[in-house]
């Protein structure tokens, strides 16, 4: 097993974990994103926080604005950490990598324990976009938008170092195109906030679609980047998914 990967980064790694969850990150966004949840789920379950390049220490290397490609190059460094199960959980962007590298996963005979699909449309709910032609400023104003109040973002300066990882992302994100074929046989859960402007009702129901098992709705206080303040419950939901003990059910609608 491959300890030094710099797609994977490990920041409480747990010796006796009963699963692995791997995280993937929102466009633009990275590994550290999920080091909050990391340190929440630890030490019964442990993060594997997905690093993608040209960002934070990959800075030099070229980013990958074709999600089905991302999708593969994930896959393939997740094969070693395989020995146990595995929860997929993804954020925006994340969520459609998590969605292919399931589909990838299932053709190889590994069903994760379950899909989490937060802050995403389904795959098949798809929308015109074109965020990533938007000139530098307009594009700044965008990310400090969706934002919001929900999640702290760094000084302007810093976004702007970041603008190449961001646009990169966007346009994998908007360029993307689901290719229907036979769904996942994994449970999935859609984590939504009910001010997200990326994600309307009907079109976080639409993940049923892709899964031939339990596909729930979870909807909670917020806009796009909700599960910052709801760690606690999202927390919980993981840790069940996970079968790493009983825990109580947040409401459908958290606040």
């Amino acid at each position: 097993m491959s300890a030094g990967s710099p797609w994977i980064r490990r920041f409480h790694p747990a010796q006796r974990a009963t699963a692995r969850v791997v995280c993937l990150p929102h466009a633009g966004g990275s590994a550290s994103f999920s080091f909050p949840l990391s340190r929440a789920l630890a030490p019964s379950l442990e993060v594997l926080a997905v690093q993608y390049p040209g960002r934070q220490d990959r800075i030099a290397e070229p980013c990958v604005d074709d999600l089905g490609k991302l999708a593969d190059l994930v896959l393939e460094e997740l094969v070693p950490w395989l020995d146990l199960p595995v929860v997929l959980f993804g954020h925006s962007m994340g969520a459609t990598v998590a969605f292919e590298v399931a589909a990838r996963l299932r053709r190889r005979g590994v069903v994760p324990l379950t899909l989490f699909a937060s802050g995403r449309r389904a795959p098949s709910a798809h929308r015109e976009e074109s965020t990533y032609l938007l000139d530098d400023d307009t594009l700044v104003a965008n990310v400090f938008r969706l934002a919001g109040a929900d999640l702290e973002v760094p000084d302007e300066e810093v976004v702007r170092m970041t603008l190449p990882a961001i646009r990169n992302d966007y346009k994998a994100a908007e360029t993307y195109r689901y290719e229907p074929g036979e769904p996942l046989s994994c449970p999935v859960t859609v984590l939504t906030g009910d001010r997200d402007p990326r994600v309307t009702a009907e079109e976080a129901a639409a993940w049923a679609g892709h899964t031939t098992a339990r596909c729930e709705v979870r909807t909670f206080s917020g806009g796009h980047f909700f599960l910052a303040r709801h760690l606690p419950e999202i927390t919980a939901l993981v840790t069940e998914a996970a079968g790493s003990g009983p825990v109580s059910h947040p409401s459908r609608t958290s606040s």
